[in-house]
């Protein structure tokens, strides 16, 4: 039985669906009601409807005529000069379909073209502008040409908030028929941390079970730390209560099989939230960011967070 994704059996279909970037999706409703859309560029963090809104935006443009007009390449699948001067340009020089005004490229993962590939990609975007308009897509602009840049009207996407999150999510457990309590949905909402995609595909797992989608399911099907758990083993290291923040920490590597590089992240959201000193604090957080150099270069995570704990009692 084929099983569909939420992310893209939920996904807007009009710029008027989506939810949490109001001003950018005001400015392109405006480019769609002028049938006048420039090249853009789309930035932001991944699962905050970038790829969602040049689809919209396609669709709303173009209607009945948007599959002979539309074109999405990932840039990180082909990433040299090559799919410039192939797929891009074969796809640009041709007339649009029907009566749109032009069509429509979207190039996701753009900031993974090599510097060849972006470079060759401005001269065509400048031959080929009447009948084709190009929205490149990434997470960081600064790893976009600035020639490309000055061609481009740049929209910013910001990361999605937990109340945005939270409707679509209501929203979707209501038409899939889950049941999700206060705890779920306050998990799925710390785990995603404004991705959208990732609390979408959160809530699909933990509703697999046929349960009340709860905390702990979030938790064990996501392999993330419960933060009570972390702040547990924090507090304890504050106290000077080292036996008790090593047992803890033990407890979430070997018996939770939580992964030390994602540990270390959640212990650094967690240190955060803590009542300390700034001094103190500022200390901790920059052994933090040593730690999770050396857990990523392959150092042991145990020996390591067990070292950070240690700088928990001044």
């Amino acid at each position: 039985m084929e099983i569909d994704l939420w992310t893209e059996k939920h996904r807007p279909a009009t710029l008027g669906d989506i939810v949490g970037q109001d001003s950018v999706v005001n400015r392109l409703q405006k480019f769609v009601e002028r049938e006048a859309v420039p090249h853009c560029l789309f930035a932001g963090p991944p699962g905050t409807a970038k790829t969602t809104a040049a689809m919209a935006l396609a669709r709303d443009l173009f209607a009945s005529s948007f599959n002979r007009n539309f074109m999405e390449l990932n840039a990180s699948d082909e990433r040299g000069i090559n799919v410039v001067r192939n797929q891009i340009k074969n796809f640009a020089r041709s007339l649009p379909a029907g009566n749109a005004p032009f069509k429509i490229l979207v190039l996701d993962e753009a900031d993974h073209l090599t510097s060849d590939a972006q470079h060759a990609l401005r001269r065509t975007m400048e031959s080929y502008a009447t009948s084709c308009r190009m929205i490149l897509i990434c997470n960081y602009a600064s790893r976009i040409i600035p020639p490309i840049q000055s061609r481009c009207a740049v929209f910013k996407f910001s990361r999605l908030s937990d109340d945005d999150i939270a409707d679509r999510l209501h929203h979707i457990a209501e038409k899939e028929n889950v049941s999700i309590d206060g705890e779920g949905e306050n998990a799925i909402l710390y785990l995603s941390n404004g991705d959208m995609r990732a609390a979408i595909n959160i809530l699909q797992a933990a509703s697999s079970t046929g349960e009340i989608v709860t905390a702990d399911i979030v938790f064990a099907i996501s392999g993330r730390a419960n933060p009570k758990s972390i702040g547990q083993m924090l507090g304890s290291a504050v106290r000077g209560d080292y036996n008790a923040a090593i047992m803890s920490l033990r407890q979430l590597i070997y018996h939770e099989g939580i992964s030390p590089l994602d540990l270390i992240k959640q212990i650094h959201r967690e240190i955060l939230r803590l009542e300390l000193e700034n001094n103190l604090k500022m200390k901790i957080l920059e052994h933090t960011a040593d730690v999770e150099f050396r857990i990523a270069e392959g150092a042991n995570g145990e020996i390591q967070i067990s070292a950070l704990l240690s700088t928990f009692g001044g």
